[in-house]
């Protein structure tokens, strides 16, 4: 069996590389020869993730014809690329796209800084934002209230409290999707509902298809499960998902899961209209792909003029084909680790049969605590604290990146927590390593793909504002020239990525 989970046809190829080659030549700038432009264009492709790593591409034949040229241009871009190690080759199999070993998957900018470090440190790393108060103190002391009849019991729901089920099954039903309490699981945060369904339907080695880019803590948990990763590039700029794409994917790869952001996705912002959401939906359910839709951004829209698009669920109310995955942690504070998930009340029974061996349950004063909060309205009021809160400081972090870092580029979007940077040509995760050492913190590209994709790539979230925000754009620009100069890392960190 070959070692590819996708494939790339030869006129999608075609028309990406002819994309390329309508950029410009730097002044006094020479063209290579057309085998080195081809190989160049193909490497940036899949360092870009518009390629997916573990792609099958097209044979020499097939990508000659479609581009117009010489079938001996087309194997030597191809021996090019294995000889750099951007491409493997089998007979019979064809050949596939890989990442060299010398661009190992950074480490660094997802996880929590140390306390030590806060004075000295501009953490750029987690999109989380501090607690909307009075809310989190009005949340838990109304918890407190509510405690003394449950202290009473054993205190085990492993499906949730039936209070808080039928208060989430109940919002989604305001929303325009009828669900009922027995559709509701409760979960320790999105990651423990992530968690559970991988667990319940993706085994070791099963193929999910996910977002490229996407969720960096949800791909490394997809890795640990065992799961065969297959990327799926998005559109460019903010319009969500390629639907040929995907429907090609779905088709040729069956995966048993697909792990899609519709809402704001993390990292790019994007928001993916109706009609692509209808359409992915028709192209699960088809090839018998369950489809985990995560909405924990769904409620940060943070432009007035943005038109929310109907929730994906709803193009399957009844949860055969879609898993709802919801959460706390972005639309009021990391630090309540409620999730759930929406599904069919016999997935749902399966899931809660699973968690048995896991985590048994999700604490009980943070569920009424949550419950507090939707009952009474203090939940609405809370997100409008927070959207608040990500508005001024998105505002304020993309005016500082624009005036110290103009060569970078982006697109600002309408909602969540994050923006999508394309580094102006230098490695994000050289730039990860150099921020560092001028005291920012950030998380590189790569993270966010399968198998070292997005080198020329950062995220940057919506957590710092003001002054701040400006001392943050200064230090990322310090890191930048570091790394340009050839100082900004380690002789560890991945080679220079060339645009």
């Amino acid at each position: 069996m070959g070692q590819w989970t996708s494939a790339v046809g030869a006129a999608q190829l075609a028309r990406q590389l002819q994309a390329q080659q309508q950029k410009p030549l730097s002044p006094g700038g020479r063209r290579p020869p057309a085998y080195r432009g081809l190989a160049d264009g193909v490497r940036m492709l899949v360092l870009e993730g518009r390629v997916p790593v573990a792609a099958r591409l097209p044979a020499e034949r097939e990508l000659a014809l479609a581009l117009a040229v010489s079938r001996t241009t087309v194997a030597a871009a191809y021996e090019a690329l294995r000889a750099e190690g951007f491409l493997e080759s089998r007979r019979g199999a064809g050949s596939w796209t890989v990442v060299p070993a010398g661009n190992p998957l950074p480490a660094r900018g997802l996880e929590p800084l140390p306390p030590e470090s806060l004075g000295s440190m501009i953490d750029l790393g987690l999109a989380s934002l501090p607690a909307p108060e009075p809310w989190l103190t009005r949340a838990v002391q109304g918890a407190l209230e509510e405690l003394p009849p449950y202290a009473h019991t054993h205190g085990d729901y492993p499906a949730g409290l039936p209070a808080l089920r039928e208060m989430i099954a109940d919002r989604y039903t305001r929303g325009g999707v009828p669900t009922m309490p027995e559709q509701i699981m409760v979960t320790t945060g999105a990651m423990g509902a992530m968690d559970a369904i991988c667990h319940l339907f993706a085994g070791r080695g099963e193929r999910i298809a996910v977002e490229s880019p996407s969720y960096a803590n949800i791909l490394q948990l997809m890795r640990e499960a065992g799961a065969r990763l297959v990327p799926v590039a998005m559109e460019e700029g903010l319009r969500g998902w390629d639907l040929n794409r995907w429907r090609q994917v779905l088709r040729d790869a069956a995966p048993r899961l697909a792990y899609v952001v519709a809402d704001f996705h993390n990292p790019t912002g994007a928001l993916a209209d109706e009609d692509r959401r209808r359409a992915l939906v028709d192209a699960a359910r088809s090839a018998g792909t369950v489809l985990v839709v995560d909405e924990t951004m769904s409620e940060l829209c943070l432009d007035a003029g943005t038109e929310m698009p109907r929730r994906v669920c709803a193009f399957d109310p009844a949860g055969s084909t879609v898993l709802t995955v919801g959460s706390a942690s972005k639309a009021f504070w990391a630090g309540m680790r409620i999730g759930w998930v929406r599904a069919a009340p016999d997935v749902i029974r399966s899931l809660v049969a699973a968690r048995a061996y896991a985590d048994m349950g999700t604490p009980v004063l943070e569920q009424l605590a949550v419950n507090w909060l939707m009952r009474t309205g203090g939940w609405e009021r809370a997100v409008d604290v927070r959207r608040e809160q990500a508005r001024g400081n998105r505002d304020a972090l993309v005016a500082a990146v624009r005036r110290e870092l103009p060569e970078w580029g982006f697109e600002v979007p309408a909602g969540g927590l994050t923006f999508w940077v394309r580094t102006g040509g230098i490695s994000g995760s050289r730039l990860a390593v150099a921020g560092e050492r001028v005291g920012v913190r950030v998380p590189s590209g790569p993270r966010f793909g399968v198998d070292g994709a997005f080198e020329g790539f950062v995220r940057l979230p919506f957590t710092v504002g003001g002054p701040v925000a400006d001392e943050a754009a200064l230090r990322l620009a310090a890191a930048a020239e570091l790394v340009r100069s050839g100082t900004g890392a380690g002789a560890d960190a991945p080679r220079t990525f060339v645009a």
